[in-house]
């Protein structure tokens, strides 16, 4: 499992005071501004920078990172992924992180057939989609809601119950 977690993308900055916009990746804003630190890839190593402050903004957040306090530095920055390390997001019990469910294989809850793999996880606002590639086929998509996918296990895959014409 990755020590680092991807949890937002900078999409430009704010101001002139080094402010940037973030679209988050967690769950909620809750989550995303319990985050005292996040961490900036460069190469193979990872930056750590402390957030200063971090408010709710059109969607996403505003925050303002330790070390960068005008516009030129901030603007340096647009584009790139913003990272956490994994004990730093508290899970509640039966949720995973997506990076975690990645690979895992996609299986009939009541035949144990093997659907395919799930390949990506799509947020729809209401609920998300998985995303599962087919050998030879087109990806399936699923929505995540007890209705359909009835159990998810790290080491064993994702158990699903689908309707007609689903796969």
């Amino acid at each position: 499992m990755e020590k680092y977690l991807e949890c937002g993308e900078i999409l430009r900055i704010h101001g002139l005071n080094g402010g940037l916009v973030v679209k988050h990746y967690c769950d909620s804003f809750e989550v995303f501004s319990s985050l005292k630190k996040v961490f900036l890839k460069q190469g193979n190593e990872y930056i750590k920078k402390k957030i200063e402050k971090i408010s709710a903004y059109k969607g996403g957040a505003l925050i303002l990172l330790d070390g960068i306090n005008d516009a030129d530095k901030a603007m340096k920055l647009r584009g790139k992924l913003l990272y956490a390390e994994r004990d730093d997001i508290a899970l509640e019990d039966g949720d995973f992180f997506i990076a975690d469910l990645i690979g895992l294989e996609v299986f009939d809850i009541d035949t144990n057939e093997r659907y395919g793999v799930l390949k990506d996880v799509i947020n729809c606002g209401a609920q998300d989609l998985y995303v599962v590639a087919r050998e030879e086929k087109p990806d399936a998509l699923i929505p995540v809601i007890n209705e359909f996918v009835k159990e998810i296990s790290l080491e064993k895959g994702i158990f699903v119950k689908p309707i007609e014409g689903m796969f």
